[in-house]
């Protein structure tokens, strides 16, 4: 999966039905609302509630910096920026 794949915009979080994001590395899906990453094999995104793992906060901030944009997402603001950096 690509950040331009034209599915991207359409899959849902199964737990909180908000947007994911692609991680830069195109290997997983992740939701920063619940810190939930969901894997991605065989370039099928796997979003069973049981399928996401969540992850620590050091890994969270880590995700965050190297989170892959996603096309029609309205850019972070000044400061998550800044914080991203």
């Amino acid at each position: 999966m690509t950040p331009d794949d034209p599915l991207l915009p359409l899959l849902a979080c199964p737990l909180d039905k908000g947007p994911l994001s692609l991680l830069s590395d195109g290997a997983a899906l992740y939701n920063p609302r619940l810190r939930r990453r969901y894997p991605i094999l065989d370039g099928i995104p796997q979003l069973l509630p049981v399928s996401g793992e969540e992850v620590t906060e050091a890994e969270h901030t880590g995700i965050l910096r190297r989170l892959a944009p996603t096309p029609g997402t309205p850019p972070a603001p000044a400061a998550d920026q800044e914080a991203r950096s």
